[in-house]
């Protein structure tokens, strides 16, 4: 699901990517909300909210959101770079920004419940959530070629709708190829929708705790292709013993 690069990268491949990181990114968007009334999963709005306090004059406020939209390409900048130096064709290079992700979420799980609405709390927590989906944007990014993006919906929409309108030409090229991407855009907008209405439904009943949702996918996420491995060496093992993959 992650560790497939450049031309071994499959169809499948990025709808599972898409399913799974589309439902934890729409999770963390609704709870983040909910819990600290802030979008933490993109900058677009945040963009808006900085101009309306740069021309109110309010420095501090306005010297928060820069921060937020800072700590987001902070993440994109450091997951970049973790790949780029492990090297982007290694087996795993995904592995260290996903666990910084799960420790990020799983701290705002534990330590959620000492949020005391201040606003030095507000940049932490927002913030941290915002540096967390920096990482998996970007990550998934570079994984996927640029086809998936999980962390908002804009960019989504708008593929989704040009290549509907080439869908619907009597002549359009490539049928097969169109209707494979307008079911991977649909994917991406429903789990994020989904994600979103968990995040909303279960942070009513728990609270911060529902952050371990979102960790939990990115264990499961990561399991996936570990134990995929392990399994796939076992069976060539057992079927193929003089066969080493490589």
């Amino acid at each position: 699901m992650l560790r497939h690069l450049g031309t071994k990268r499959t169809y499948g491949h990025n709808f599972k990517l898409a399913s799974l990181l589309g439902l934890t990114a729409g999770f963390v968007n609704a709870a983040g909300f909910l819990g600290f009334a802030v979008l933490t999963t993109n900058v677009t709005g945040h963009v808006a909210l900085f101009a309306e306090r740069i021309a109110l004059q309010d420095w501090k406020a306005a010297r928060v959101i820069a921060l937020w939209m800072f700590l987001f390409l902070a993440g994109a900048f450091v997951s970049g770079s973790i790949v780029s130096r492990i090297g982007r064709n290694q087996r795993f290079s995904y592995v260290v920004p996903i666990l910084i992700e799960i420790i990020i979420l799983l701290a705002v799980a534990l330590l959620g419940y000492r949020y005391n609405h201040s606003l030095v709390a507000k940049e932490i927590f927002a913030g941290s959530l915002l540096f967390a989906m920096g990482l998996q944007n970007s990550l998934v990014s570079m994984v996927s070629g640029s086809v998936v993006r999980t962390t908002h919906l804009t960019g989504t929409f708008t593929d989704l709708g040009i290549e509907l309108a080439q869908l619907l030409q009597k002549n359009a090229d490539d049928r097969a190829a169109l209707i494979s991407r307008v079911k991977l855009r649909s994917a991406i907008i429903l789990f994020f929708m989904g994600g979103a209405l968990g995040g909303a439904y279960l942070f009513r009943f728990i609270q911060f705790f529902s952050f371990f949702i979102p960790a939990f996918l990115l264990i499961f996420t990561l399991l996936y292709d570990v134990f995929r491995i392990a399994i796939k060496r076992y069976y060539q093992q057992l079927h193929h013993p003089l066969k080493i993959e490589k």
